[in-house]
């Protein structure tokens, strides 16, 4: 245990080496989740983002309310990360707009598992993330294969990284996204994986990804189901790694910013 702690401290203290510039920076932790299936690790998904952004220097506020999502709000905020939300996240249309006003504006964006499952009558959402989640087989370990060694999500890893996850089976996937992770099917197990996905996508089913969506920057893992993820010291360098990417090393001015100079 003692060990583990340590590593932990390590990987926290070691985003802070590239954070300096991102320091005073503030994200918005979201967790609302509509009628449904609510994930367990919900509260431990928090407590490892709140060590994530006290390591990079940044301010982190969490909520699970939509009353948080109007543009004046949001315009706090580099980064929103949608941190296992799940279906029915937004109570009115205007709550929608903001979202989609603050990445036109140059907002980043992080999802995590579930936030694929979210919104699903949302067209613009699914497109945000980059897929919408269609269904999973057990949870079980299996390999995932690492596509881009060279992302701040994925540089820990090696050519493959076994785990024990849910594996997402993902569909209305936005064809311009950039993947990093991708399971390798041949080592899931599920008697009905030849219905879907099939070979749609060959051996290799996408589950992490980054993209450049209408003006800003989205980071998403389809991994981080079970609660013990959120003080693995691996899976913690994934998180950090894709908020690091989803905000930049060195950001584009600041979101609130360009709200005070348009108004």
């Amino acid at each position: 245990m003692k060990i583990k702690l340590m590593l932990l401290t390590i990987v926290f203290g070691l985003g802070s080496v590239f954070a300096n510039p991102l320091a005073k920076k503030r994200i918005l932790v979201y967790t609302k989740n509509g009628k449904g299936y609510v994930h367990k690790n919900i509260p431990f998904s928090v407590e490892a983002w709140k060590k994530i952004g006290e390591a990079n220097n940044l301010i982190v506020d969490v909520s699970d309310d939509p009353a948080v999502m109007t543009t004046e709000n949001l315009a706090k905020y580099s980064c929103l990360v949608f941190s296992n939300t799940c279906n029915d996240i937004f109570d009115t249309e205007e709550q929608k707009q903001a979202l989609v006003d603050y990445i036109h504006a140059g907002g980043a964006f992080v999802g995590v598992h579930s936030a694929s499952d979210s919104e699903k009558d949302w067209p613009w959402f699914a497109t945000l993330v980059g897929g919408r989640f269609k269904r999973h087989p057990a949870f079980q370990s299996f390999e995932i294969k690492v596509i881009d060694k060279n992302h701040p999500s994925t540089s820990m890893l090696g050519e493959t990284w076994r785990k024990e996850d849910e594996c997402y089976y993902m569909n209305e996937f936005n064809p311009n996204t950039h993947v990093l992770l991708a399971a390798d099917m041949r080592t899931v197990i599920d008697s009905e994986k030849e219905v879907y996905p099939g070979r749609t996508f060959g051996d290799y089913l996408p589950l992490a990804w980054c993209h450049e969506f209408e003006g800003g920057r989205v980071f998403y893992t389809a991994l981080g189901h079970d609660s013990k993820d959120y003080v693995d010291p691996v899976f913690i360098q994934h998180l950090t790694g894709g908020l690091l990417w989803a905000l930049g090393e060195n950001p584009k001015e600041s979101h609130s910013k360009k709200r005070i100079k348009s108004k």
